[in-house]
């Protein structure tokens, strides 16, 4: 029996103990940040910043994501590292949720940064090296995010993650609205963090123990822990894009570098989630039924918010930006949906919606930064953003072009790829819900759910406009003839990626097995069912309530296609008249006659108007020279943010007149405060 104890507390110890993958984790970290200190030490050395040191950066995330993939099932461990304060030294912890993230971040990263090796060509405004030094410290300080165990290392990095990735989105810092986009960006990051760290001061619960062991120890009464989880939600929200702290993000990814608004968009608005689940499961732990309903309610919002405003945009990357709102509101909305499962003990369907929630996360770190990158690639080879300016460049980038259109059927939701297998859990999910307890929910999840329905179908909306405005139909300027295909190294990343978003598709099985640890550890259920299943057909529940076969699917669309040129090319081979296409009686039909950005998402302006705060420019029949015009604006800039920074200039002001610059008046103001604090303390 002593023996037997001794080896139980033996076993203890060594659970305690880092790991390999720990110190692997630890060891890229280190390396980023030494890819990226070389990277400052020859700052005007383009061809070695960008055929050695990104393909170096490249390797370690991948690296990364194999490292993190491994220890998904492990036991947690710590280590302590002998940093920080005298009295506050940080600590670090892998478990399956930061390995998880980390594999979103090491396999989505090692893409990025193989397509910024053809990328980073010219240096406009900033050295590359001095690029190259951020690029990596941004990808340090996101995996010391996800592996921080207390709040300081946590804020460290946060902070860190802010700093390196504005002055990317400030890259081409001569720009006056670049700069103005920064400087929202920074603004927003702050304030956003500021909730953050008052969130970590509520879940110390007053012990002064900041470290996340102290936290899960503490005991929060009343609403202590509502305070926790909607600071949580302000703080994390604001990075991830929710509204109404959302404006920065369309501002943001359209000025920084594609492979920046890659990274911003496929993986740090991800941290803001990871930050997300690990207060809510992890640190509060019990939460609350109506915790649920505000986030399912504020992720639904967001989700048709963004998607509409993608629907009525002329840039393209504002339109990916937009999109990425959409996917994020998806997503918190997931979130909500597991609060509210879990808070009713409900196992399994919690199960099901994190499943479904971390799917996405997953799926979108895949599909949209694939889709940035080919924007990136438009752009490099056009020198526009503007829809109205592109087109017909399938003949001229069909690399770029058939890659993306993976992207695009991925992220419109449209089976067999890997966009449709998350939300079709999710929606899985919203049809369970009716077995609520609370009468109120089963009243407002129907509503939810046709919200998500339609937030889907308005995401195919925008991107049928999105590929087909840019790659189909005619040139709409002269000098597309110009435009290029993508370079080898970039064609490899966005190669990487599709296969990525038709892998995730067609093997949904084990995508999910490999994150039920994830979610075993976040509501203490699973979804994977004790028999194993079939590795072909997917149930959530049973197969008598509902199934989804991918593999069918995708054999019965080859079927399909394969039947049809067979039948095409035997039944009507050699009898079809090559002719020009009925021109609806005009001779010479140009690209002026195709359809437009503007005209497609007219519809949507039309129908959602309410939404937009536009200003049109309409031709009347007696203009000389007619011009039609529409202008859209956030409604949230006019009734939010313009007025505070009214208010916020006006208290400046009156502040000011503190600052006279005669010190009389300056020691005048310390003898009346000394006066007025004896007073006070007497």
């Amino acid at each position: 029996a002593a023996d037997h104890a001794t080896g139980a507390g033996r076993a203890e110890v060594n659970a305690a103990l880092p790991s390999v993958p720990l110190y692997a984790v630890l060891g890229a970290i280190v390396a980023w940040l030494a890819i990226g200190t070389v990277g400052l030490a020859a700052p005007r050395q383009l061809r070695f910043v960008s055929r050695v040191l990104f393909p170096l950066g490249s390797a370690v995330g991948l690296g990364l994501a194999i490292v993190a993939f491994l220890a998904l099932g492990d036991a947690p461990s710590t280590l302590v590292l002998p940093l920080g304060l005298p009295d506050l030294p940080f600590h670090v912890r892998l478990d399956a949720l930061s390995a998880f993230f980390l594999l979103v971040l090491g396999s989505a990263g090692a893409a990025i940064s193989l397509f910024s090796v053809g990328y980073f060509r010219s240096s406009e405004g900033t050295a590359p090296g001095f690029i190259c030094f951020l690029y990596h410290a941004f990808l340090a300080a996101m995996a010391a995010v996800l592996v921080a165990d207390d709040a300081y290392l946590f804020m460290v990095a946060w902070e860190t993650m802010a700093l390196s990735s504005y002055f990317l989105v400030t890259t081409e810092h001569r720009i006056p609205e670049i700069r103005q986009a920064g400087f929202l960006y920074l603004l927003i990051a702050h304030v956003g963090a500021i909730g953050i760290l008052l969130c970590f001061g509520v879940l110390q619960g007053g012990t002064g123990d900041y470290t996340f062991d102290g936290m899960r120890a503490a005991t929060l009464h009343g609403a202590w822990p509502t305070a926790a989880f909607l600071l949580a939600l302000f703080g994390f929200g604001a990075k991830a894009g929710l509204l109404p702290l959302h404006v920065w993000l369309p501002e943001a990814h359209p000025a920084a570098p594609s492979p920046v608004s890659a990274l911003m968009s496929g993986v740090m608005l991800k941290t803001a989630i990871y930050g997300l689940l690990r207060v809510t499961f992890d640190l509060l732990g019990n939460p609350l039924w109506w915790w649920g309903v505000v986030a399912l309610s504020l992720g639904l919002v967001t989700a048709l918010f963004g998607v509409i405003f993608a629907a009525a945009q002329t840039d393209m990357k504002r339109l990916l930006a937009y999109s990425s709102i959409e996917n994020i509101g998806i997503i918190v909305a997931g979130i909500g949906l597991a609060v509210l499962f879990s808070a009713y003990g409900k196992g399994l369907l919690s199960a099901i919606a994190m499943i479904a929630v971390l799917y996405h996360v997953l799926n979108h770190a895949f599909f949209k930064s694939l889709l940035f990158l080919a924007t990136g690639s438009v752009l490099h080879s056009t020198r526009e953003r503007s829809l109205g300016k592109l087109g017909g460049l399938i003949h001229r980038m069909p690399w770029v072009a058939w890659l993306a259109l993976v992207g695009t059927l991925a992220i419109a939701g449209l089976p067999p790829l890997n966009g449709f297998v998350s939300e079709w859990l999710l929606l899985q999910a919203f049809l369970f819900t009716p077995t609520l307890p609370q009468s109120f929910v089963n009243m407002l999840v129907p509503l939810a759910a046709a919200a998500l329905v339609l937030a889907a179908a308005l995401a195919a909306y925008v991107m049928v406009k999105f590929y087909g405005v840019i790659f189909l139909g005619q040139p709409r300027e002269p000098n597309l003839a110009n435009a290029h295909d993508a370079g080898r190294c970039e064609r490899v990343a966005l190669a990487y990626l599709a296969a990525g978003c038709v892998l995730l598709g067609v093997f949904p099985t084990f995508v999910i097995e490999m994150l039920d640890p994830v979610s075993r550890m976040l509501v203490g259920a699973s979804a994977v069912p004790a028999s194993g299943g079939s590795w072909l057909v997917l149930a959530p529940i049973s197969q008598d309530r509902s199934s989804y076969s991918p593999m069918v699917m995708l054999l019965a669309i080859v079927v399909v296609v394969l039947v049809t040129v067979f039948v095409v090319h035997r039944l009507y081979h050699g009898r079809v008249r090559r002719a020009p296409p009925w021109d609806c009686g005009f001779p010479l039909q140009t690209s002026r006659m195709q359809d437009t950005a503007e005209g497609f998402g007219q519809p949507i302006r039309q129908v959602f108007e309410p939404f937009f705060r536009m200003e049109r420019e309409l031709p009347s029949p007696f203009d000389a020279a007619p011009r039609y015009a529409v202008r859209i604006a956030d409604r949230f800039w006019h009734a939010l943010y313009l007025p505070i920074a009214k208010a916020a200039d006006v208290l400046a002001k009156l502040v000011g007149f503190i600052q006279q610059g005669r010190i009389s008046v300056y020691l005048t103001y310390s003898f009346v405060t000394l006066l007025a604090l004896l007073a006070l303390v007497r």
